[in-house]
């Protein structure tokens, strides 16, 4: 009987999108073991590293558009979510580098020797156990966008508003970060790794499983946002998105739908910022930069926001192209990044999927077709008094605020 909901739950494309990623896992790090290098199809090690961390982007971007294109939240904070997970990772690892660091001390961290630290802050006690660590990737952040959403939604605070406040919180962990009293090695962040898991972090293997770990991480991603989306919570969460006043008319407690999606969509924010860690080997108060977050938003506009597949779309694409384009013209990124928002703003709102979507639908539709009654919105249905989890198909999300 569980199964049978769960399949309910779920619909057919986020399945396929689940398997293709459990696939990924398994044939990228196969060709890198078993095809020569030289040959067609071998993947080298330095290649795998940057598809991992292009699969970590693509959880955060999911994770933003659990909020904004299911929930018409658009946060600008998500990186400060991002940069926790990662720091808790951060320090994990150097607790793990022990004597083998520069000034060879048992417990301290270089930086901490270097500033005349003489014992550990209280709020590195415990990240040598692997566990503890992981803990704290989904208690922090997750503490943080509940404490923050229960105080900002309760004030019904929305729309661009809530956006700047979201810029506000990142940039104050920015500039805290930044402080060398803080004890999280300040501008120069924590890097040097060595083990995890008593496995060599620079390893051949480590990199596989790391980027294997992201990849599944990244179905379970998707696997969870479509569970929430297609519940009868996830149509909750779509009407107040279309029509917030008339869905608390009805009964609904809106800012609890926010606050539940707002914590979620953090926890999966600080996951992909662990799994990012490693793989580039440093973490940084730079990971708080508000450009950060708004780069975030672009991805997901880009592979069109209220899709889960979309954001994933968008933040491996976006940034196969910054790759690139930082390679060739370095000085113009920026100019580029600003030029391709606009873009998609004004000429391609429902982004790549949406393209997709529409040109594949309009070849399909029969010449003499007759034109289908608009799909009514999630809120119009909950009026009726309909059960929103025989809703159909999410319709699109309204453009952004």
């Amino acid at each position: 009987m569980l199964t049978q909901a769960l399949l309910r739950a779920l619909d057919r494309k986020a399945v396929w999108v689940v398997g293709i990623f459990l696939a990924v896992a398994i044939l990228v790090p196969m060709a890198n073991l078993l095809i020569p290098p030289g040959q067609f199809g071998h993947v080298p090690t330095y290649l795998v590293s940057l598809m991992g961390k292009y699969l970590s982007y693509a959880i955060l971007a999911l994770a933003l558009d659990l909020v904004w294109g299911y929930c018409g939240i658009l946060s600008l904070g998500h990186g400060a979510f991002f940069a926790l997970g990662g720091y808790a990772m951060g320090m994990y690892l150097m607790r793990q580098i022990g004597t083998r660091g520069v000034y060879g001390h048992p417990v301290l961290p270089d930086f901490m020797v270097f500033l005349n630290w003489k014992e550990l802050p209280w709020y590195w006690q415990g990240f040598d156990n692997f566990w503890f660590a992981m803990a704290m990737v989904v208690f922090v952040p997750g503490l943080l966008a509940f404490v923050f959403g229960f105080f900002a939604f309760r004030s019904r605070v929305t729309g661009v508003y809530l956006s700047i406040i979201t810029q506000a919180m990142t940039f104050a962990l920015l500039l805290a970060f930044f402080r060398n009293d803080m004890g999280f090695g300040g501008n120069n962040g924590l890097t040097d790794f060595k083990d995890i898991l008593g496995q060599p972090v620079q390893a051949r293997n480590t990199r596989l499983v790391l980027f294997a770990a992201t990849a599944v991480t990244l179905a379970l991603s998707v696997l969870v946002c479509s569970l929430i989306v297609n519940s009868k919570l996830g149509k909750v969460m779509i009407a107040v998105r279309d029509a917030e006043s008339r869905t608390r008319f009805l009964g609904y407690r809106v800012e609890y739908v926010k606050l539940f999606a707002f914590t979620v969509s953090a926890i999966m924010a600080g996951i992909a910022g662990a799994l990012y860690v490693p793989q580039v080997g440093i973490i940084n108060p730079g990971e708080f930069e508000p450009g950060n977050s708004i780069e975030v938003v672009i991805w997901t506009a880009v592979g069109g926001r209220g899709t889960l597949i979309g954001p994933i779309i968008g933040a491996i694409v976006v940034n196969l192209g910054k790759s690139w384009f930082t390679t060739v013209l370095p000085e113009f990124w920026l100019f580029a990044l600003g030029a391709l928002f606009i873009f998609v703003t004004l000429f391609l709102p429902k982004g790549i999927v949406g393209l997709w979507r529409q040109f594949f639908g309009a070849r399909r539709k029969p010449a003499d077709s007759q034109p289908t009654p608009p799909t009514p919105t999630a809120s119009a249905d909950i009026e009726r008094g309909e059960d929103p989890a025989s809703f159909g198909d999410d319709p699109q999300p309204r453009p952004a605020e």
